[in-house]
This record gives structure tokens, sequence and C-alpha cells, in this order.
């Protein structure tokens, strides 16, 4: 196995093109230290000048002493982490990848838990895949944050909600990682009967030890489909069980607000929908750490909806158009397109709410949409000039649902244009006014996120 990192790509212009590194030539050490991921590189091209070993396609092996003044040096990896991504070895009883059908692409089926695609992408790491040794990494590469899947403090039931006999004993990393004074945020992913009611309250008084390097909490519902034969006899959370929640949260809000001006554990937009209840206040969600776990999303979007139409003069301009999104958001996109029919009173919006057939009707979140359930649902429907779509219904970066129907594949069975809105307020207007497809800020939520191989 040859040793160091294969480049990819070397940017124009950059100190790498500049010294004649090319693709193809492989990154052996810098400054006598072997690179295990792309960690190690950016910490260690952080100086004024490096002593970089690279060994050339033709064999030859080069020492480059480097005056970077801290400057990126423009390589891109064969791999981007340059290193394999880690599995996860839990079993976890709420596991989404475990209730998914047969036949998918192969990239939905991978269960990462790697810290360092925590810092990369935000994703949530259980910590039971880390060592000492990524621990004290951490916290010299003084990466931050670390979002950690706590589930619950408890550690007899920790062990048992992930399936894995070590996951008590994983909770111990989180006081190494508060007593480096590094920033976290945490997530529990709540089940019936097993980290909710009174576990739930002990967990969040646990967590609130650990304020402020633990900025945030958010607790999720569990997400059930359809296909969970043999899996865990999970039950889905009812109104009332959202309710208790959602009291339990807002007490600790009050008490930790007191404490330390914040308001730390956030319940996520499902659970006031749920419940009946009315969405918190801006304020209450402390800039919106927790967005991208559905933590005030609606809110935000509402927030933007009225500051965008705020800037505009209505119009008698005539268009029928259609959306179509999940169960969960349709009520408040109707209240949306009510506001905007007040200035521009002659654009004629059907609203579509799909209901998930391909993973079950428990599933209403748009980032779990199919292409064969729109086509299905939309196919007799008056759809107008155009269809529009959110982002997180379709594979990052590219026009693919999760079940690899594309985005012409749904405008050649519906007959009609797909327009794809990113997920701003200002997105959503200009999207129903046919402003612009391209504008305004976007983030993600409720993707089954992908591994890229790349």
């Amino acid at each position: 196995m040859q040793k160091g990192h294969t480049i990819k790509s070397v940017d124009p212009g950059s100190i790498a093109d500049e010294l004649g590194l090319e693709p193809g030539d492989r990154l052996l050490s810098i400054d006598g230290h072997e690179l295990e991921d792309i960690f190690d590189y950016e910490y260690y091209i952080e100086n004024e000048s490096i002593m970089v070993v690279v060994a050339k396609k033709n064999g030859e092996e080069w020492e480059l002493d480097i005056e970077n003044d801290y400057q990126d040096l423009g390589l891109t990896f064969e791999n981007g982490l340059m290193s394999d991504y880690k599995s996860c070895h839990n079993k976890c009883v709420f596991c989404f990848i475990d209730q998914m059908p047969k036949g998918m692409r192969e990239t939905l089926y991978f269960k990462d838990d790697d810290s360092r695609l925590s810092f990369l992408q935000g994703n949530y790491v259980t910590l039971t895949n880390m060592k000492d040794k990524d621990i004290e990494r951490i916290i010299k590469f003084k990466l931050a944050p670390i979002n950690i899947s706590v589930q619950t403090t408890n550690p007899e039931l920790r062990c048992k909600m992930l399936h894995n006999r070590f996951a008590g004993e994983a909770l111990k990393k989180i006081d190494r990682l508060y007593e480096a004074g590094t920033p976290m945020n945490g997530q529990v992913v709540m089940c019936k009967n097993l980290n909710d009611g009174d576990e739930l309250d002990r967990t969040i008084r646990d967590l609130t030890k650990y304020i402020p390097c633990m900025e945030s909490v958010s607790v999720v519902p569990v997400g059930l489909s359809k296909y969970r034969d043999g899996l865990y006899p999970l039950e889905p959370i009812t109104a009332e069980d959202a309710a208790k929640t959602i009291d339990i949260i807002e007490k600790w809000q009050k008490k930790v607000y007191a404490e330390h001006g914040i308001h730390f554990i956030h319940a996520s937009d499902e659970f006031y929908i749920l419940a009946g209840r009315e969405l918190p206040e801006e304020e209450r969600y402390d800039g919106y750490i927790q967005l991208e776990n559905g933590v005030g999303m609606i809110r935000l979007l509402t927030t933007e909806v009225h500051e965008a139409l705020d800037e505009l003069e209505g119009d008698e301009e005539e268009e029928e158009l259609s959306i179509a999104t999940g169960k969960l958001a349709a009520v408040y996109l109707a209240g949306f397109l009510e506001e905007i029919k007040k200035k521009f009173p002659n654009r004629k919006v059907h609203l579509y709410p799909i209901r998930n057939d391909f993973f079950g009707e428990m599933i209403t979140v748009a980032g779990l949409i199919t292409g064969q359930d729109l086509i299905a649902q939309l196919k007799d429907k008056p759809l107008g000039s155009r269809l529009l779509l959110p982002e997180c219904m379709f594979r990052s970066g590219e026009e693919v649902f999760l079940d690899d129907i594309t985005r012409q594949e749904v405008e050649n069975a519906l007959q009609v244009p797909v327009n794809i809105v990113k997920s701003s307020g200002q997105d959503f207007v200009n999207a129903v006014l046919h402003a612009s497809e391209e504008s305004g800020a976007s983030y993600e939520a409720y993707e089954l996120k992908e591994i890229s191989y790349e």
C-alpha cells in the first residue's frame, strides 16, 4: 500500500501550483509529521513556514521548504477526509437506516459515527467510536463545536438504547471535553417509554452542568417508518406525549435562563405541531443553534416570509402554480400563502401535502418525500405553470430524490416545470412570485445525510 495522500487537484495560481505539484502526486508529511487525516493537514499547514515531503508520480521524492504565511496550499485530495470513514458499531433502537427498505442506493445504508464529520458536516456522534487519542486531538486542534448524540445520561439506559455495552462509559468523554472548554451541542432522540418523562428530566438536569461549554441541546421525536419488522417495538409519539415533553423542556428553559441567560434545551417544531401548541417566540431559540434539527425552523421561516413581504409592493399579475411539501409544514405554508395573496391576489397557488407512502404515514417531513410518491399523488392534480419543491427533498448538491427518481423524470411524468426552492423565507416568497430561483440564505434539515466517497 502506498504511503501518503493522493492529490486530486491543485488550485491554479496556488502555492502548490507554483511549486509544480500535480494531480497524482502524494503528500507524505509536513514538518516530519505523517498525516492521519484532513485535520492533521489543516493543523500543520497553519504556520509561517513548513517543510513538506511529496512523492511525485514519476517516483521522485521532493522535500519542499515553503514560506506560506498561514495560507492554504491549494490542494484537494482524492479522499476528502484523507482517511476512511468510521462506521457506526451501535444498534440504536431508533436508527432510521435500519428502517429503510432494501434496494436503495448503497450510500443511504452507511451508518457513520465519525467525530470528524461532526466538525465538517454538523453530524451528531455517539462518542462510542472515539478513543482517548481522538479526544486529545480535538482538544489539541481546538476543533469545535462537537455535536453529541446523547439520548440519555442514564448509563444503563444508554447501553440499552444504543445496544452497546460501552455506550454508558462513553458519556465520560463529555466530562473530558468540558474540562478542556470544548464547545458542544447535544441531541436527544426521544423514544416513548424509554428516555421520555422522568428520564428526559434527568438527562436535561445532568447536561446543565456542562453549560456554557454545552451550548444547546435539542429534543426530537423518533421517526418511525413502516419497515420495522424485527426491530425494537417503539411506539409513536402522541399529542399528549408531545405536550408533556414541551412542559418538561419549558420548565427547564425558565430555570436555565434565570441562571445562565440562555434557554439551552429546545424541543423540535414537531412537538409543538403535534401538541397543537403555539411555537415559541424567536428570542427563545438562542439564535437558532439547533436549526438543522428542526428546532425553530418554522419560526424563522415565518419571520423571513413576513420580512420579505414587507419589502414588496403588490401587483395584479396572474399566475397559477403549485407547491408540494411534507404534511408537517403544510399548515404553515398555507398561512404564508394567505399572506402573499393579500398583496398579490391574482396568484393562484395549489398546496399539496404529500402523504409518505414510501416510508409510512408517520413520516411527515419534506426531506423524506420520494419522487414516486410525488408523481403518484400529483398525477391528476391541477399544477399550473410550474411546481415548487423544497431543496431538502433532493440529494445534497444534486437533483435526485431518495428513490433515485430525478427532477427531470418528475417533470416528464407530471408535464410541468419543477422549480427547486431553497429553504429561507425570502426564497419561498421569491419562488411563489417567480422573482428568482437562486437567492437568499439556505439551510438543510430533516435530510437523510449520505456519505460522499469522493
